[in-house]
């Protein structure tokens, strides 16, 4: 699931795209941004979809062994058993997946050389041995190899990595995410009953971190000039252009938290920008827009602008 810092980042995107398009409607960029996050969910479903594949192939390798022209007894009994995993079947006939998968349109057949190499990396481990050779067929134990072919290939395997980045440009920056969202339909599948399980969702409460995603990025526009005044303010010693466009807009969403955002803490939103900045930025950005946030935040407070209520206190 999207969590808020996540989904900052998601804000921090569509805010680079918005400066550095000489097209300035906001509306347009917001509905990109909504879509980007919705992304991260299709994302999900073809990772899902993926998995269903593998084990389709698990009968097609099965039925080119038997065709061979001298097939051996090893040949002639292939174990199947990864087909009928009652994890797999559950997600297979679970209506919601199946609505999902039809909405995105989510089939493997353009590439089906994915799943193949996928499943000829499987059937050597010992690991898929051991689960073909396990009278253990509950759906818990079920969902260990669905987990080890997860952690332990699509993950870590260079082709399918690709081919991923490839078809999703966020891909590199949603994978945390993504990992939380399979592991969270680990953790809801618990049925052999279809409809009982409940496929991840995209945040704990998607209408109220749509409207935080939404009012975070009209904000900022919004109130652009004003904090751009504040920064510039404090930054005199600074050549402009030496401000990186991504610090700028960290320090404006900050911003944007302080004087708008009440129910948010102030201390949230300073540790969040200064975190995201680590990973987006320079080396040095986190402790600058500390700096400069800090003489700014000073400023408001003197002059009655940040106002926190409830557990969003200022201090």
């Amino acid at each position: 699931m999207l969590n808020r810092r996540q989904l900052r980042v998601k804000v921090l995107q569509a805010l680079y795209a918005y400066n550095l398009s000489e097209d300035k409607q906001v509306k347009a960029f917001e509905k990109k941004l909504l879509g980007s996050v919705d992304d991260v969910y299709e994302i999900y479903i073809w990772l899902l979809a993926l998995l269903q594949d593998t084990a389709e192939y698990v009968l097609i390798d099965a039925d080119e062994r038997k065709n061979r022209y001298l097939p051996s007894e090893e040949d002639l009994n292939v174990n199947t058993k990864l087909h009928s995993n009652k994890f797999l079947v559950a997600l297979r006939e679970n209506s919601e997946y199946q609505r999902e998968v039809k909405k995105y349109g989510a089939s493997w057949s353009f590439d089906p050389e994915v799943s193949k190499t996928i499943y000829n990396i499987l059937r050597d481990k010992p690991e898929y041995e051991a689960y073909l050779n396990s009278e253990d067929d509950s759906i818990r134990a079920e969902k260990e190899i669905i987990k080890f072919i997860y952690k332990k290939i699509i993950k870590v395997t260079p082709s399918v990595d690709q081919v991923f980045e490839d078809k999703f440009i966020n891909w590199p920056v949603d994978k945390e995410v993504l990992d939380a969202m399979v592991a969270k339909t680990f953790s809801n599948f618990q049925s052999e009953m279809p409809n009982e399980n409940k496929l991840a969702k995209i945040s704990p409460d998607w209408a109220e971190d749509r409207d935080f995603v939404v009012n975070l990025f009209s904000k900022v526009i919004a109130y652009d000039e004003e904090f751009q005044g504040y920064i510039t303010e404090k930054t005199k010693n600074w050549e402009a252009d030496r401000i990186a466009l991504i610090d700028i807009l960290l320090m404006k969403m900050a911003l944007t938290e302080l004087v708008h955002f009440p129910s948010i803490p102030v201390k949230v939103t300073m540790n969040e920008y200064i975190e995201i900045a680590k990973e987006f930025s320079t080396p040095k950005s986190n402790s600058f827009i500390n700096g400069i946030l800090d003489k700014i935040l000073a400023e408001l407070k003197t002059a009655g602008k940040v106002r926190k209520s409830g557990r969003g206190l200022i201090e």
